[in-house]
């Protein structure tokens, strides 16, 4: 954070230089960097929530060892001091301004809330499976959220639907569960309540993962479908969209990379199940590549994100094309070559997109 701090300074000496602000401007801006750039994420922070998800993790693998030579009503005791000495703990951190602290502490809290779950469950042997204790843990984090206003709980709470979802997936039983977007629409009530951007992102990234899992259930091809036409509506909304589209989706800037991400997986399903159709494989890769095209052209001064998705869209969208059609259409010599010219035209597209953002942030930043 003192880099970001000393480079600003160095920027508002330069513009004191060459006249763009007053004197008096130049020091309220660095007055103003000066007071609030202790709010951004530092690393002590960031080894405060390492801290706190090592001390889950301690917390879990503890109650998984089943604590047999402990007398229950202590082992349920001290998973409810954890919990209350964490929450209360957090506050009274937050209210003397150690924002990060705190953050950590409701963190423990919350896993020790899913260890208490599985604790009581083991010990009195109560009925249920690990999809409903996971979804307890879930509601429980999300309320801890919205009455603490946690961002990191909120993206938390993302994290455990996430898991509940997916359990049966990974349980090798395909069976996606129909109730998972209303779960995540509740979730992002408390994601805007509780201003946490990450697990709003998160969502928009759950829901992708949610619809692909659907198709593969299903084998709806219209699910991919729709998504990647879905997805591309909301690329050009926030492009071209601006404040309005911000306010309603409350992503930022990070809403076009997301709806390109959503692009790319609706896509590249669509192209797998096409893979033995060449007309049809053609023109989807085709469409891919035009598509991809367009991201870098209308969207590429959104942020470096959007432009390295690109990038690794093409890269993908490369490879695959060659494992689809190697041996049929192209041969290995061939295919090389064409990709060889495909990748040099993209390396002189990439470079005056660069440039021409470059040299509008200049004009932008004289002005």
């Amino acid at each position: 954070m003192a880099g970001y701090v000393d480079k600003v300074g160095q920027d508002i000496a330069r513009w004191e230089a060459r006249g763009l602000v007053s004197a008096a401007l130049g020091q309220q801006l660095r007055d103003d960097v000066a007071a609030n750039h202790g709010k951004g994420i530092g690393f002590g922070q960031v080894l405060a929530v390492m801290a706190a998800l090592l001390m889950s993790a301690a917390i879990l693998i503890l109650i998984a060892a089943n604590w047999e030579e402990i007398p229950r009503v202590g082992r349920v005791l001290a998973i409810f001091a954890v919990i209350a000495g964490g929450y209360l703990g957090g506050a009274f951190l937050k209210l003397r301004d150690h924002a990060a602290l705190s953050e950590a502490l409701w963190l423990v809290s919350a896993a020790a809330f899913g260890g208490g779950i599985a604790l009581i469950g083991q010990m009195y042997h109560l009925s249920g499976d690990e999809t409903q204790a996971i979804l307890v843990w879930c509601v429980g984090t999300a309320l801890a959220a919205a009455l603490l206003r946690s961002p990191v709980l909120a993206a938390a709470s993302v994290c455990l639907s996430a898991a509940w979802a997916a359990w049966p997936i990974f349980s090798f039983n395909l069976e996606v569960n129909a109730w998972y977007p209303l779960l995540l629409a509740a979730l992002w009530a408390v994601a805007v309540w509780t201003r946490s951007l990450p697990a709003r992102h998160l969502i928009v990234l759950s829901l992708v993962a949610h619809f692909t899992f659907l198709y593969l259930d299903t084998d709806q091809l219209l699910i991919p479908a729709v998504m990647a036409l879905v997805s591309a509506a909301a690329f050009v909304a926030s492009v071209r969209g601006g404040e309005i589209v911000d306010r309603l989706t409350r992503l930022g800037d990070g809403l076009a990379a997301d709806a390109l991400i959503g692009f790319l997986v609706g896509m590249f399903t669509l192209q797998f199940v096409f893979a033995d159709s060449v007309p049809m494989f053609s023109l989807l890769a085709a469409a891919n590549f035009a598509a991809i095209a367009g991201a870098l052209i209308i969207g590429g001064k959104a942020g470096r994100k959007v432009r390295w998705l690109a990038y690794l869209g093409f890269a993908v969208e490369i490879s695959f094309v060659y494992i689809a059609t190697v041996g049929t259409m192209l041969g290995t010599a061939g295919f090389f070559l064409l990709a060889a010219i495909g990748l040099g035209v993209l390396a002189f597209v990439i470079i005056r997109i660069e440039r021409r953002i470059a040299a509008s942030a200049t004009v932008q930043g004289a002005a």
